[in-house]
């Protein structure tokens, strides 16, 4: 199975670990450093088919950045799957409101993130 997959993270060392661990998957990973480059990639890419989304990005955060995917026809039902450091209660709802898919905390359980991507990626 190959999956191309959007990651957008502020930091450039979790990009790098979780494209790693993904492409262990056959998973080709599509990266960007903030929201706005995440808008970007996937208008040039319109064949991602997931989004993983850290919430706390520079420039464009996480909210703002699903919020302006779900605006594009395109991908306004791609499983977009949020990614926070800051696992505080209401959180997940928070994300959800937003128009994030699911939801998974930092530092991300890799067997829980895979578990999370076959889920998504066999609903769709």
């Amino acid at each position: 199975m190959f999956l191309l997959n959007g990651l957008a993270d502020g930091d450039v060392r979790n990009i790098f670990s979780l494209t790693k661990i993904l492409e262990q998957h056959k998973m080709k990973i599509i990266p960007a450093i903030d929201g706005k480059e995440a808008l970007e990639k996937m208008n040039t890419h319109p064949e991602v088919n997931i989004v993983l989304m850290d919430m706390m990005m520079p420039e464009m955060d996480g909210f703002e950045s699903i919020l302006k995917i779900r605006q594009i026809p395109a991908f306004k039902n791609i499983p977009i799957i949020a990614i926070t450091a800051k696992a505080m209660a209401g959180d997940r709802e928070k994300c959800i409101q937003a128009g994030a898919s699911d939801y998974i905390s930092k530092p991300v359980d890799m067997d829980q993130l895979i578990s999370l991507l076959r889920i998504w990626l066999y609903e769709k």
